[in-house]
């Protein structure tokens, strides 16, 4: 084989692993950036994402004269063979106080059914200002057939909320919640 062969075939191999690097690193950002922009959702309380705050933290807000509606909805993923809905409608809260709601959820299928809600609130720019204490969708729900339970949330609507321009004019928040199949644990895989 020439050098001017042996050249061309390193310089096709580098370009060749040089573009299995970029598709390699292209897929890897593709399954880290739904993990990251939840991330930063929650960070942030962009689209709506609500805070996680401990007790601790929760018992540093203080309450303040003023009051916010806040409205519960309960969803389901098509094809999920639950009933879930919220024990109220809504709820007028003070703010800063801890308040409590709970949704109901049945499973009416024959089978052990596992599920994780995902949540927002709207309006998008209440979030930042809207803390979970306590609430089922930090871990996965496991229902068995026939099974109802009932599922409790602890919530605080921050104060700050009416410091900022962009959100001191809400007066009602609604908290959305949809049940999605846990597939892994459907399928014991």
């Amino acid at each position: 084989m020439s050098a001017a062969a042996t050249q061309l075939q390193s310089r096709n191999l580098r370009v060749g692993l040089m573009a299995l690097c970029g598709a390699l690193a292209m897929l890897g950002l593709g399954y880290a950036s739904a993990p990251l922009y939840r991330l930063f959702c929650q960070v942030t309380g962009f689209a709506g994402t609500t805070q996680r705050v401990s007790e601790e933290q929760a018992a540093t807000v203080s309450v303040v004269a003023g009051k916010m509606t806040i409205r519960f909805d309960g969803n389901l993923e098509r094809g999920m063979p639950w009933q879930f809905r919220p024990t109220q409608v809504s709820q007028t809260v003070q703010m800063g106080s801890r308040n409590f709601t709970s949704f109901i959820a049945r499973n009416m299928s024959d089978k052990p059914i596992t599920g994780r809600a995902s949540f927002n609130v709207v309006p998008a720019q209440a979030g930042k200002y809207f803390n979970k204490i306590q609430c089922f969708c930090f871990v996965e729900q496991t229902l068995q057939p026939g099974q109802e339970v009932n599922m409790p949330v602890i919530f605080q609507v921050d104060p700050k909320i009416k410091d900022d321009p962009d959100a001191k004019d809400i007066s009602e928040i609604t908290l959305s919640y949809t049940f999605h199949p846990v597939a892994s644990a459907q399928t014991g895989g």
